[in-house]
């Protein structure tokens, strides 16, 4: 009997049906561009207060009746969209993924849906439903996370307080040694380098210079927008792809390639299914793996098994090959696949039925699920530079996880680590050096999947260092259900950098935060720290050589960055500063951190929806499959 696909990795990121009307301008590139593809709006101030709302608890089910007011929050005007593409209810049908169940170690609030409100988003009442927009502005309450300041005299005699703790703390916490020494915290390096028509002075870091340049002036426009594919369920849409002449973006029952300029259609891969996985890696020659369903839903089967792996060459527009295969504890059924990766030329693709590895010019079966006697099943796979698995063994209550380093080639074990007891799942963050993050204990308690980081020798399977990262300190994210869903993290020059959940800042309202990082010899935090600056919060991207190239989230009133972060000196530069103009910005964070695809290359910024839906009450007009930046 055909059963339905596994549930998503994550709950669904915006996207939940397609704009009703296309925006000014149209989609795709204008000709010329105008000064505003969006339609120019005004800037409103924050209604309310500009304090943080207090999630529900985890185990609280989203309201059923009329919505409580959260308090005011972040600083973002009230009267704004209901919940930003998420939906106001849950469908009557599941769809593709849609869960049915508590997924063990997800957050249970809503089956899965974020606990507090994302990143960069303004609150909404009742977490989704529509607010009254405010008529006048109102100056921040005095009460709350976000009111106003105190007063001169009550500041000092805090701020005296507060000295008397460090001083009394910062004592204790020397003499234990668990922090690092007194140089390293007492040269801690912050703030943003804003020069223009330079470049980044990198090189000093231990994985080199960049090559991303400073612009001589980082101001962006709107590209091109892509409009969301209408569906009538919800649908993954997982996979975004940079080469030299194209975006490359996973759409309904296809993969299409994009002008980066333009964003006209340069050409499009047919496919048998939707893509229910995508593999974040590429070739040096631009080729990389999926894998989708086998037909498109039919009244018959709804729900398509995801058992097709394939590999696409993204210079041609090249479907190269598909196939599926059969485990030996499942007769003639095809293994359904829940994630794909690449390294070298091996794609690796899990499931629950195990793995299997193809070649990924010709095809060619490399290894492929095998009967056991011990219970052990590849659960899913890291790429990049090395080969990395994730192999659980024993019951679903009492699980066993090893990691392994592997031959790309044969599939054989370098080395095996066996996680500690009371990890569920863990995902491999990176393969080179081999670093994982995992729940231990269901400890996080934030529903990000990390309590900690294990830096693990991949030749000898010794762990070097256990990193402990505090839910309430750090604000990275990791998806239990697939192994190589990591995001808001970096690694390089032998380190882990993650920013810090956001806090107050020192105006008079708005969030920001701090990128840190972790030494992966020693587990100790080394000195580096990135300000995100006012109202402003960010989060890595990617690396670029030894330095990091960073998203910085907007306040209510400006648009998005990208900077780098110079891997040695941790100065910042600004490669990219987007409009600030009011309907540009809502289609700007409507892309929330946790469920979106972020890539940024040469001066262009590709913010892109991972999953998206037929409409559910109120559409937010501001949703887009696809918005693109670039500067002049």
């Amino acid at each position: 009997m055909t059963q339905p696909p596994q549930p998503p990795n994550d709950p669904p990121q915006g996207g939940f049906g397609a704009p009703q009307d296309p925006p000014p301008g149209g989609f795709g590139a204008p000709t010329p561009p105008p000064a505003d593809p969006f339609g120019k709006q005004q800037a409103t101030p924050p209604a309310g207060g500009f304090g943080a709302p207090t999630p529900p608890p985890a185990d609280t089910p989203p309201p059923a009746g009329a919505p409580q007011q959260p308090g005011p929050g972040y600083g973002y005007p009230q009267g704004r969209q209901p919940g930003y593409g998420y939906p106001q209810n849950q469908p009557t049908q599941p769809g593709y993924g849609y869960p049915q169940a508590p997924v063990p170690g997800q957050p249970q609030q809503g089956y899965g849906f974020p606990q507090g409100m994302p990143p960069g988003q303004p609150p909404q009442q009742g977490y989704g439903y529509q607010t009254t927009p405010m008529q006048q502005p109102q100056m921040p309450q005095q009460n709350g996370n976000g009111g106003k300041k105190l007063s001169t005299q009550m500041q000092i005699i805090v701020a005296a307080s507060v000295a008397v703790v460090l001083i009394v703390a910062g004592g204790i916490w020397y003499a234990s040694g668990d922090g690092g020494d007194k140089k390293e915290e007492a040269s801690s390096s912050s703030g943003a380098t804003e020069g223009k028509g330079g470049e980044s002075k990198g090189g000093n870091a231990v994985d080199g210079a960049g090559k991303e340049k400073a612009p001589a002036d980082p101001k962006s426009r709107v590209a091109f927008q892509l409009p969301l594919p209408k569906v009538t369920d919800i649908t993954k849409v997982d996979g975004s792809w940079l080469t030299d002449k194209a975006y490359v973006k996973t759409g309904l029952n296809e993969i299409v390639a994009y002008d980066p300029a333009k964003g006209t259609k340069l050409w499009s891969i047919p496919l048998a299914g939707q893509v229910c996985a995508a593999s974040r890696h590429m070739s040096k020659d631009f080729k990389t793996a999926i894998a989708f369903q086998q037909s498109k839903p039919t009244k018959a089967t709804k729900y398509p098994p995801c058992n097709q792996v394939g590999a696409l060459d993204l210079s041609t527009g090249k479907l190269m090959w598909s196939k599926s295969v059969t485990a030996a504890t499942s007769g003639d059924a095809a293994v359904r696949f829940d994630e794909v990766t690449l390294s070298g030329t091996t794609v690796a693709a899990g499931g629950t039925e195990g793995g299997a590895a193809f070649d990924l010019n010709t095809g060619a079966e490399r290894w492929k699920p095998r009967a056991t006697t011990d219970g052990c099943y590849d659960k899913g796979y890291g790429g990049g530079e090395a080969l990395a698995v994730v192999r659980r063994c024993g019951t679903y209550d009492d699980p066993q996880l090893v990691i392994q380093a592997l031959n790309p080639t044969t599939g054989a074990p370098i080395s095996s680590f066996k996680m500690p007891p009371g990890v569920d799942y863990a995902s491999i963050v990176s393969t080179k050096p081999l670093v994982v993050a995992a729940d231990v204990g269901d400890t996080a308690g934030d529903g990000s999947g990390i309590s900690d980081f294990f830096s693990i020798d991949a030749s000898t399977g010794k762990l070097l260092t256990r990193i402990a990262a505090d839910g309430e300190k750090y604000a990275a994210r990791c998806a239990s259900t697939e192994v190589e869903s990591c995001s808001q993290l970096a690694v390089g020059n032998n380190r882990i950098y993650v920013p810090t959940e956001d806090h107050e800042g020192t105006g008079e309202y708005g969030d920001t935060n701090e990128i840190v990082s972790f030494d992966l010899t020693t587990g100790k935090p080394t000195s580096d720290k990135a300000d995100a600056g006012e109202r402003y919060t960010m989060f890595p991207i990617r690396m670029d050589g030894g330095n990091i190239i960073a998203y910085r989230v907007p306040p209510y009133d400006k648009g998005g960055q990208v900077v780098s972060i110079d891997g040695a000196t941790f100065k910042q530069t600004v490669l990219m500063e987007n409009p600030s103009d009011e309907s540009i910005r809502d289609a700007e964070t409507s892309f929330t951190p946790d469920y979106s695809e972020f890539r940024y290359s040469d001066g262009h910024l590709y913010l892109a929806s991972t999953m998206v839906s037929k409409p559910s009450g109120s559409l937010d007009v501001s949703r887009r499959l696809v918005v693109s930046f670039s500067r002049p």
